[in-house]
């Protein structure tokens, strides 16, 4: 028998935390609630679950503090549920360690999806693959080689370093600040225009068409998402 996966809900309003349970409930999945940051971390702690839904509204703290907290021991995925809907604020929660932001209201189909992504990259860093594989893109990280349709593709370093970076975390958004530390340095200009021109160049060269991206999708406002492996 499989074993059923575990989720900490920390939602303080109750109705949506009770229809989020009950949906969950309905997948299989083992759902525990707190309505308090304290309840939450006391969970998180002592449960070790498969994955973290978290308001950030708390009553008795705010969930970027929760968010921060976790990242100090765990890469449990987290997937923030809010009301707050500023660009300024999703980026804020996807640079402290979240790895997905919903807002609300929200469709069931669309929680269970961003879940089940959130769980399988997961599971994808945890194996430490060396080959993604998208339709016709294939990325092998080891030869360093890339390929679409069996033609390969030549990205320079920095280029290459963009592609890679977002295919080891494909269904994450990962933000502007966060590629142009990890690409450029901890003292790189706030200005991301060159990473824009960058990823102008990348989809030229990966996609059949730049206007409607099949790969590398932006969120716009926030950063960019590499479509998850197929």
């Amino acid at each position: 028998m499989n074993r059923k996966l575990t989720a900490i809900l920390i939602e303080d309003e109750v109705n949506i935390s009770s229809l989020i349970a009950t949906i969950l409930t309905g997948e299989s999945y083992k759902v525990l609630t707190a309505h308090t940051g304290k309840e939450g971390l006391s969970l998180i702690t002592s449960q070790c679950p498969d994955i973290i839904l978290l308001d950030l509204g708390l009553p008795d703290m705010d969930g970027l503090q929760i968010i921060r907290k976790v990242r100090e021991f765990s890469r449990i995925p987290i997937l923030v549920i809010s009301a707050r809907t500023q660009e300024e604020e999703k980026v804020q929660a996807l640079d402290c360690g979240a790895d997905d932001y919903i807002t609300k209201p929200f469709g069931t189909s669309e929680l269970l999806a961003r879940i089940r992504t959130a769980l399988r990259h997961s599971q994808r860093s945890s194996a430490s693959e060396s080959v993604y594989r998208c339709g016709q893109l294939t990325i092998d990280f080891e030869k360093r080689l890339i390929t679409r349709g069996g033609e390969e593709i030549h990205l320079t370093q920095i280029e290459y370093k963009l592609v890679s970076l977002l295919a080891r975390q494909a269904g994450k958004v990962l933000t502007y600040d966060y590629l142009m530390r990890q690409i450029w340095g901890p003292y790189s200009d706030d200005n991301n225009q060159i990473l824009r021109v960058n990823m102008a160049h990348i989809r030229r060269k990966l996609e059949k068409n730049p206007a409607e991206p099949e790969y590398i999708f932006t969120e716009i406002g926030v950063g960019y998402r590499m479509k998850e492996e197929t």
